[in-house]
């Protein structure tokens, strides 16, 4: 049972795979209740072009969708699984409103200033070199452009660091200091207990 306990959370980095397929649907139900109250703390305007980096299933693609009429969300996820279950979810809209691609946070296929919100929910743990990624973010995002990273506050020593491979944890005030550090202004950390952190930015 324990191997499979963590066969199943490895999958959490990168989704390959039956279990990966098995941990996308197991992650679109259980990030709704944290990504829904992390949206909240986003100011959403109608005509956005929204960015989900580490989209995962494809589920908060929707879920931003609906905070924006008319606007068009991109997501982009390094496991090519991700990208075709994300893809299918959203699929009635593919192409005209939600646009998925593989690739990574660190080199993000967009022309500068091109997104006035980029989310990440979940996903920060395995972003390689947390600083160039922000700098990935500063570089696509529009002036006055939102930055809101949505996550579970996990201790440095939780099971979860052992079971799933290459996890690093941030507390929430690290991730506010390493983002003012990167240039975002009026940072502000948002809590919720028992665990859930939404960190936001805006790039002046």
């Amino acid at each position: 049972m324990k191997n499979i306990f963590m066969d199943f959370f490895s999958q959490c980095a990168r989704p390959e795979g039956f279990l990966g397929r098995c941990m996308l649907r197991f992650m679109n139900l259980c990030h709704a209740p944290l990504t829904n109250w992390g949206l909240d703390k986003v100011s959403f305007r109608d005509g956005m072009t929204m960015l989900d980096i580490g989209c995962g299933g494809g589920a908060t693609l929707k879920r931003m969708l609906k905070r924006s009429t008319g606007g068009k969300v991109y997501g982009i996820d390094i496991s090519e699984e991700s990208v075709a279950k994300a893809r299918n979810l959203n699929r009635q809209l593919l192409g005209s409103q939600v646009f998925v691609e593989q690739g990574s946070a660190d080199s993000l296929p967009w022309a500068p200033q091109t997104f006035d919100v980029v989310t990440a929910v979940e996903t920060v743990y395995f972003w390689p070199d947390l600083p160039k990624c922000f700098q990935e973010v500063k570089r696509v995002l529009k002036p006055g452009g939102q930055f809101a990273i949505m996550l579970e506050v996990i201790e440095s020593d939780s099971k979860w660091t052992n079971v799933v491979e290459g996890m690093i944890v941030y507390p929430p005030e690290q991730l506010k200091d390493m983002l003012e550090q990167a240039g975002f202004s009026d940072v502000e950390v948002f809590r919720r207990k028992p665990s859930y952190a939404t960190i936001k930015g805006i790039l002046k």
